[in-house]
């Protein structure tokens, strides 16, 4: 009895778990594990993990991943920065043409006050202040057309970078669904997200009738200068 119990005592073994959740404590327990995984598969980021080609591939994506991101914030911030740039330059010029109107009624009704018609030669200075104004006006709606346009350049820029970025995505998340069966010639469709966002642009818009949508703000500019235009010659000779 004593040697039965004995040799119970030397078969009988109870697996140890250590840190990292690995099972020590015999190979009768331990080998009908490693069977249901050889046989089951791995996991595909396992995979991924002991393939060098696919791991490679994963972290050079995921960088590029990372780098369109940053890239996207950056044209964000620009597209923030030319939109307050232009709010400021439209301010501008209509506090520029307010005061100039201003400043002609003023001048108006001091040579009112002094003879009870205006002099014909005050009248005929009236294309100095207008060709002041206009000269002005123009300066500004350029400026603000610069920082319009610089504007739709980064919005244009934005779009197709969130198309390579959505293009990328779909294809990381295929590798990591396929693991080490996935494909390392496959590449990413930017060609094809970018034909795709042309043709949805192209076909969403008229193009007489978006590039007056982009122009709209220097088009009311332009507008208003040509209407203050005689509004000098107006003041200074009614």
């Amino acid at each position: 009895m004593a040697e039965r119990g004995k040799n119970d005592a030397h078969i009988v073994e109870i697996p140890v778990s250590v840190d990292g959740g690995e099972a020590v404590g015999g190979d009768a327990v331990a080998t009908p594990f490693l069977d249901k995984a050889e046989a089951g598969g791995g996991h595909p980021l396992g995979e991924i993990a002991a393939s060098a080609g696919h791991l490679l591939l994963l972290k050079l994506w995921q960088r590029e991943e990372s780098r369109l991101g940053r890239r996207a914030c950056a044209l964000e911030a620009r597209m923030d920065a030319a939109r307050r740039d232009a709010f400021f330059l439209c301010a501008a010029f209509l506090a520029f043409h307010g005061l100039s109107l201003a400043l002609l009624f003023a001048a108006s009704v001091a040579t009112a006050a002094g003879s009870e018609a205006p002099t014909s030669a005050t009248c005929r200075r009236w294309w100095a202040p207008s060709s002041l104004s206009l000269a002005a006006s123009l300066a500004l709606a350029a400026a603000v057309q610069l920082r319009v346009c610089a504007y739709w350049r980064a919005s244009a820029r934005l779009r197709r970078d969130r198309g390579e970025a959505r293009a990328l995505a779909r294809v990381v998340q295929e590798l990591r669904m396929k693991g080490a069966a996935f494909d390392l010639s496959k590449e990413p469709q930017y060609g094809v997200t970018r034909a795709k966002c042309a043709s949805v642009e192209g076909a969403g818009a008229w193009r007489p009738l978006q590039w007056c949508h982009q122009n709209i703000v220097t088009a009311c500019l332009l507008a208003v200068a040509a209407a203050a235009l005689p509004s000098g010659k107006f003041i200074l000779c009614a």
